[in-house]
């Protein structure tokens, strides 16, 4: 399949996350939820497994971090906490894609790719928001 479906269910799976996670059980949770993708969709390949394993994985560990770079591009007195859970994910998931992955991915790429996310799975102003606070992030 192609990226465009992996990167969709490594959202999918860190939306989950986002609501049943222990950190007791870190590890389990995290490969649940990404058998879950792998299991729900079998027209993953196994190249799309690893892709989903190393993003939700490497965006999970790097979690506090991510967290702390969206906070700073919110209006004051906004909190993570506030965002839509949907939007939330979308954007963490793409601050690891700009911030975390080596080789780096365009940043083009992965801010059009979490506002079309945005568009599939948030409201109707969502994709204004992911990719506002997106672009003043990749700057």
């Amino acid at each position: 399949m192609s990226r465009k479906f992996a990167r969709e269910a490594a959202f999918k799976a860190l939306f989950q996350l986002d609501f049943n996670f222990e950190e007791d059980n870190r590890e389990y949770c995290e490969n649940l939820a990404v058998e879950t993708m792998f299991d729900d969709n079998p027209r993953l390949t196994k190249k799309d497994l690893a892709y989903i394993e190393s993003t939700v994985k490497g965006t999970r560990a790097h979690l506090e971090e991510i967290n702390e770079i969206i906070t700073a591009h919110l209006k004051p007195g906004w909190q993570l906490s506030r965002i839509m859970a949907a939007d939330r994910n979308i954007l963490r998931l793409a601050v690891y894609e700009m911030q975390f992955v080596e080789p780096a991915i365009q940043k083009n790429i992965v801010i059009n790719e979490a506002v079309e996310l945005a568009k599939r799975y948030g409201t109707d102003d969502s994709s204004r928001f992911v990719n506002g606070i997106l672009e003043a992030i990749s700057k």
